[in-house]
């Protein structure tokens, strides 16, 4: 079993290596040191397993997986009890409090090792996670072999785009695997309107709304953009902008 120690304190990175010199069966391919060399190693190694801190600069832990195609096997490590007693056990992923144990590191490897591969978990923990505005104030998306990290005050809308959402800024257009409805329950309701099936506009940007078809309306942009409001679109921000 291939694995990668995906952490930004040496010591705790150390300490999983010197752990692991108990269990032959799992290989260390990777060291890391945060989230974007963790995703290039998990590209480039195809891990089994992964040890992962939460908290780390530049992107989180939760951040870095949401990026990730393959999931492999994740073991988390956290100095963040509220993490854990929150998150992992309602979605049966283990994790390890540090400091942890040698004998509670070794309970964990057994855990693994007795389950069957599912990462059906960690995918449903990491949306419920992010959702719960631990990351409200971000987006994190990758551009090409880049990870941009966008502030949501930067986004002027967000467009439906099959199995993925566009997310709109000054600087270009990013896709990013997410629902519309993960946007409309994330971000914050007073500066972000699903104005349509398809649309979720930043309202703080809105110059002008004109009446267009029947009941319908367009909303138009600072930038110049011009974006379909249904009918239920507008009742949301008539009530919002007090119009």
């Amino acid at each position: 079993m291939k694995c990668i120690i995906i952490d930004d304190e040496p010591l705790a990175r150390t300490m999983v290596k010197e752990y692991l010199q108990y269990h032959p069966s799992i290989e260390i391919v990777q060291e890391c040191n945060d989230g974007f060399e963790g995703i290039k190693a998990i590209q480039q190694f195809q891990p089994d397993l992964i040890f992962l801190d939460i908290q780390m600069p530049k992107i989180n832990g939760f951040e870095m997986l949401e990026l990730v195609d393959a999931l492999p096997q994740v073991i988390f490590t956290t100095a963040f009890e509220e993490y854990a007693v929150k998150a992992f056990e309602t979605h049966a992923v283990d994790y390890l409090l540090k400091p942890f144990s040698k004998e509670r590191f070794d309970k964990a490897i057994q855990k693994l090792q007795q389950q069957k591969q599912n990462t059906e978990h960690t995918k449903q923990l990491i949306e419920n996670t992010l959702q719960q505005n631990l990351q409200s104030n971000r987006v994190v998306v990758k551009d090409g072999t880049k990870i941009k990290i966008i502030p949501v005050n930067q986004i002027q809308f967000i467009e439906a785009a099959d199995d993925y959402v566009k997310v709109v800024t000054a600087e270009g257009n990013f896709l990013k695997k997410k629902t519309m409805s993960f946007f409309e329950t994330t971000l914050a309701a007073h500066q972000f309107v699903r104005i349509h099936r398809s649309y979720i506009i930043n309202t703080q940007l809105i110059t002008r709304i004109d009446a267009y078809e029947k009941e319908n309306h367009l909303a138009i942009l600072t930038s110049g953009a011009k974006l379909p409001v249904s009918k239920a679109g507008y009742s949301k921000l008539r009530e919002l902008l007090g119009i």
